[in-house]
């Protein structure tokens, strides 16, 4: 590399990031209350994980089809995307209509701020912090929570994020659990939704269709093995992923991933963590792609080694 001879190149994609993170299993008390989902979104320090563990490098995912045209827009839904919601108006989550973005933390370790706010959007949810240092309910019940991740060295930096975060909702009074087991007896539990978070990770294209049924959709949420391991029963978002499948227009069919957007990432389902929207390769110098016309899909199947070619010395 100081040499020359080896280049870093950062490959940009236009395609949705999809949704990476962890999910919580809204079938369990107490991940079915919103108000819990968002005080552990709003514990987890991000910013300071990130910087932590990737340098600030990563860029954190803001909804499920960010970086792409069909992404919800900041501030309130207007126009077509408002009309698709507005009869679901009263179910819907707080911030699906107004607006919705995950918690940003002061990228400080101790996050005091946001901390603050999770504990008063528990004590909001009837969780109080005894005098033991223990958050617990009415009936005095503690605040426990397990996360399930797979034995899998890929996913180390998945456990890190973890272990910095069970400190977090320590200051809490929460206990979290972090079992890792093996291939074979993750796939069971998830099957049967056997837990109270895992890892999640939801590739999305630029032209979403049936599969979101699957991903997110209300009959989805009871049967075994389906990837709705959120158990999300939403009939706005049942009726959002139907208008999407009727439209004819581009413009309906945007409107209507636009507004699934907002119900799924104001639904608080998910802590999002970082996207993958750049690919970085490193590779010869004498190895180009053409930089002015690169793919949506960035350096995807048939990017490389397809499109490249090799520029010999004496060519350049």
């Amino acid at each position: 590399m100081r040499r020359g001879e080896i280049v870093l190149s950062e490959i940009p994609n236009g395609k949705p990031t999809g949704m990476t993170g962890f999910v919580f299993n809204t079938r369990r008390a107490p991940l079915d209350d919103w108000r819990v989902r968002e005080a552990l979104i709003t514990a987890f320090n991000f910013e300071y994980m990130n910087d932590t563990l990737t340098g600030g490098r990563q860029r954190r995912i803001t909804s499920y089809f960010a970086n792409s045209e069909l992404a919800m827009r900041p501030g309130p839904a207007e126009g077509r995307v408002r009309a698709l919601l507005a009869p679901f108006a009263e179910s819907l989550p707080p911030g699906a209509l107004d607006g919705y973005a995950p918690p940003r933390g002061d990228g400080t370790g101790r996050n005091r701020g946001n901390i603050r706010k999770a504990l008063k959007l528990l004590n909001a949810a009837g969780w109080r912090v005894a005098g033991d240092g223990v958050l617990r309910n009415a009936e005095g019940q503690p605040l426990r929570l397990g996360v399930l991740l797979r034995q899998d060295a890929l996913l180390a930096q998945v456990t890190a994020y973890m272990e910095i975060y069970a400190q977090a909702l320590k200051r809490l009074g929460i206990a979290l659990a972090i079992e890792r087991i093996d291939n074979a007896q993750y796939l069971a539990r998830e099957r049967d939704f056997d837990f109270d978070i895992t890892f999640m990770r939801r590739s999305l294209s630029g032209s979403p269709g049936n599969e979101q049924r699957f991903y997110w959709g209300s009959a989805a949420a009871g049967e075994p093995g389906s990837r709705n391991l959120a158990g999300i029963r939403s009939p706005a978002a049942d009726a959002m992923i139907d208008a999407m499948l009727r439209a004819t227009t581009r413009e309906d069919f945007t409107a209507a991933v636009r507004a699934l957007d907002r119900v799924l990432i104001s639904g608080r389902y998910v802590i999002p963590i970082h996207s993958y929207a750049v690919g970085r390769i490193a590779h010869l110098r004498n190895l180009r792609y053409p930089q002015d016309h690169l793919p949506v899909y960035g350096d995807g199947i048939w990017f490389l080694p397809t499109v490249w070619w090799y520029e010999a010395e004496e060519e350049r």
